[in-house]
């Protein structure tokens, strides 16, 4: 049986950590699955930065209420469609990011530029802004993620999913990351783009639990405290 209390937990470190690292800003959610049928995810009128276990619901695939007083993000869907179709996945994250987003703005593709930004690349796209606030635009953003670990929602946002709420975390993190390391170097020149062996040995090297939890932790280190 999951232990609801301590996802719950989990949910909070991560969204009160996107927020603090400008990946999530007064949008954005995140879940992890406690079933086929269920999920816990951040409410959607919430301060991200301020979140508390009281913010955090457990709601069904049709996104009616199970526990907590709350009501769910409209995209809840995002998160439902992807649990569908994708029974490898545990944990889901969505965000608006600055400097992604940038890069779908323009048309220009995501390019492995950083080691750790390599474990997202390939990068489909879903050629819509619009919000994934219904089960067609669901289907359609889980149709463009196929079998990947992210994509990204032109002029909209990314999502990031992992076998569990860690991984989801620490690949939003990267994402954004090298986008920003892309669109900074884009500024000065023509940035270097790893190869097809440097990839691979990226992926061999940097896609394990140790260094996720690693990368967690560095993160959690820097939350700040909730006052009172």
């Amino acid at each position: 049986m999951i232990d609801l209390t301590h996802h719950k937990q989990q949910l909070v470190d991560c969204i009160r950590m996107l927020e603090h690292t400008d990946v999530i800003d007064y949008n954005g959610h995140a879940s992890i699955k406690v079933d086929d049928q269920h999920l816990l995810i951040n409410q959607g009128n919430c301060q991200r930065s301020q979140l508390t276990l009281d913010d955090i619901v457990l709601i069904n695939f049709d996104g009616e209420l199970v526990d907590g007083v709350h009501k769910p993000p409209l995209e809840f869907h995002l998160h439902v469609g992807i649990y569908r179709r994708r029974a490898d996945v545990g944990a889901i994250v969505h965000a608006h990011p600055r400097w992604s987003t940038f890069l779908t703005m323009t048309g220009h593709p995501y390019l492995p530029v950083y080691a750790q930004g390599s474990l997202v690349y390939p990068m489909p796209v879903l050629d819509s802004p619009n919000s994934i606030n219904n089960p067609v635009m669901a289907n359609r953003l889980a149709d463009t993620l196929g079998d990947r670990p992210a994509a990204l929602m032109k002029s909209h946002g990314a999502v990031t999913v992992g076998a569990h709420l860690i991984e989801a975390f620490v690949l939003a993190n990267y994402l954004e990351e090298n986008s920003h390391r892309q669109y900074m170097a884009m500024q000065i020149g023509t940035p270097y783009v790893f190869t097809e062996d440097e990839l691979a040995k990226c992926r061999e090297k940097l896609w394990n639990e140790a260094l996720f939890n690693r990368t967690w932790n560095h993160f959690k280190a820097k939350l700040p405290h909730i006052s009172g």
